[in-house]
């Protein structure tokens, strides 16, 4: 494990490191997730081990620390991530990030574009979504006050999360779960889509085949994103089919 002071106040994030040749490989999870619990199995996988690789939890998850007067917007988030990197030596970093860690990685992309060289987008959020009550996910976190998910909201969420997606989200500050919710589901500005259409690193996002067509496909295809949908799996891609997520990883992170 190593660790990174990336506020003022002194909070740290923390990240397992796997060593291996350059350039790194940062893995980011997503919202109520942490790194090593989902992306261990296929940074050891033949097809991608080798490289160092840091799996990151963000402020607020996981291994980090848990600060209650961070605001935990994307850009808050991205900048906290940034200086993680930098001490960490990750520039030019080639990144793998699920769902708000994918939001968070555009974002960090276009505010720090010397850290990323490479994106692999893993089911993230491109744009806004509207808050709604009793849905899972960020929407429905999000559709509460901060003061009625502290003062008990927070237990239907674990109720509607089950067991498994609670196992690691029970180890995210509780501030830090639903701030991150909010501002997940408000996006960035300009959206992520509009930030990643931008960019000109070279670019990949993987999604459930059985989701369909992902909104905006061709656009982002003509932008120089490469659309890539993975079979048998729903969000959690690298845990439901850690051979074709492995796969298509090497094949995005290989090409020219």
């Amino acid at each position: 494990m190593r660790d990174a002071v990336v506020t003022t106040e002194g909070d740290r994030i923390r990240w397992a490191e796997l060593p291996g040749r350059e350039p790194t490989r940062v893995y980011v999870h997503g919202l109520g997730a942490t790194s090593p619990a989902y992306f261990a199995g296929v940074a050891a996988h033949p097809l991608l081990a080798g490289h160092r690789s840091l799996l990151v939890d963000l402020l607020g998850h996981g291994i980090s620390d848990r600060p209650v007067t961070f605001d935990y917007t994307l850009e808050a988030h991205a900048d906290a991530l940034a200086e993680a990197l930098t001490v960490a030596g990750a520039g030019g970093a080639e990144v793998i990030a699920h769902s708000m860690g994918g939001s968070v990685a555009i974002v960090l992309a276009a505010r720090h574009p010397h850290l990323v060289s490479r994106l692999v987008l893993v089911d993230a959020n491109l744009d806004p979504i509207p808050p709604t009550p009793g849905a899972g996910g960020s929407r429905g976190i999000a559709a509460c006050t901060e003061e009625e998910f502290l003062a008990g909201g927070w237990r239907e969420v674990r109720d509607r999360a089950g067991a498994h997606w609670w196992s690691t989200m029970r180890l995210a500050g509780l501030e830090a779960l639903h701030r991150s919710a909010v501002h997940l589901t408000r996006g960035s500005v300009p959206t992520m889509r509009e930030l990643l259409m931008e960019l000109t690193i070279p670019r990949t996002f993987l999604l459930p085949e059985a989701d369909g067509p992902l909104c905006g496909a061709d656009a982002l295809a003509e932008a120089g994103v490469a659309v890539t949908p993975i079979p048998d799996c729903g969000h959690n891609i690298m845990l439901d089919n850690p051979e074709a997520f492995a796969r298509a990883t090497a094949n995005a992170l290989a090409a020219p």
